[in-house]
């Protein structure tokens, strides 16, 4: 894909529904035109239009059938792509754009996710140099804590092209009952997480999982979400230090 298209510069990468019911409904039913294989990614990912006219819009789409088979994760990573929005959505956090997951695609099943216009120039280790950024960040690293993200490279932090907001994408590897925790992520740690996010995780514990979230990931990591939970919760939380140095993705980007 060219640097227009993964920055915005077609009219079609925008949304044409203007709220988040209207495209989940696009991508739960619009028509799927396959636009290109997205650049970097190790599995399958491709670039697509979903709909038509005016609610027309880009997608990421992540057919089950491109996936590297890995050791530690069973088949099936769109599942958990899906629930990490879930998840995100659960606790009022809008890090994570919205993700369905559909049968008639193009290569079959596999999830779609609305495409975000990015800077291509930015991502984690940039955006850290802006303390403005930090409170966006911090979320985001609480965010892997709960989802136990085992691959939070730096360029899974996106800058939207309008700089008005940080998503999180890119977060198949998640939700592993062992902890897995991997992240470019430390520059926070040791630091308490902040009384927002902890209360936001608490309200979570008191009403319990979505049954969305629950249709995608299976018991045990559903009660290991909520230990991660109850373990952000805690007035003593704090965000964790690498003792190690080991614990980072690779690539780093």
């Amino acid at each position: 894909m060219s640097e227009d298209e993964l920055t915005g510069a077609s009219p079609s990468s925008s949304p044409g529904p203007g709220c988040r019911d209207g495209v989940l409904e696009v991508l739960r039913t619009g028509e799927v035109t396959i636009l290109g294989r997205m650049p970097w990614s190790s599995n399958a990912t491709l670039l697509v239009e979903v709909g038509a006219g005016p609610d027309c819009l880009r997608a990421v789409y992540k057919p089950r059938r491109g996936e590297r088979p890995l050791w530690d994760f069973p088949h099936g990573l769109d599942r958990r792509e899906v629930a990490a929005y879930e998840l995100s959505e659960s606790l009022g956090w809008g890090l994570v754009p919205e993700t369905v997951l559909r049968d008639d695609l193009p290569h079959g099943r596999g999830s779609l996710q609305r495409f975000v216009p990015f800077q291509v120039e930015e991502h984690y280790f940039s955006l850290y140099e802006d303390e403005a950024h930090h409170d966006r960040l911090r979320m985001i690293c609480c965010f892997d804590l709960l989802t136990n993200q085992t691959d939070r490279k730096s360029g899974h932090c996106l800058l939207a092209a309008d700089g008005e907001r940080i998503w999180a994408v890119d977060n198949a590897l998640s939700f592993h009952v062992e902890p897995k925790l991997r992240t470019v992520i430390w520059e926070f740690g040791g630091e308490p997480i902040p009384d927002g996010l902890r209360t936001d995780a608490e309200k979570l514990l008191d009403q319990g999982l979505s049954s969305a979230l629950c249709d995608l990931i299976d018991a045990e990591e559903q009660q290991a979400l909520l230990r991660r939970a109850q373990a952000v919760a805690r007035s003593s939380s704090r965000f964790p230090i690498d003792g190690s140095g080991r614990a980072y993705p690779w690539p780093l980007v």
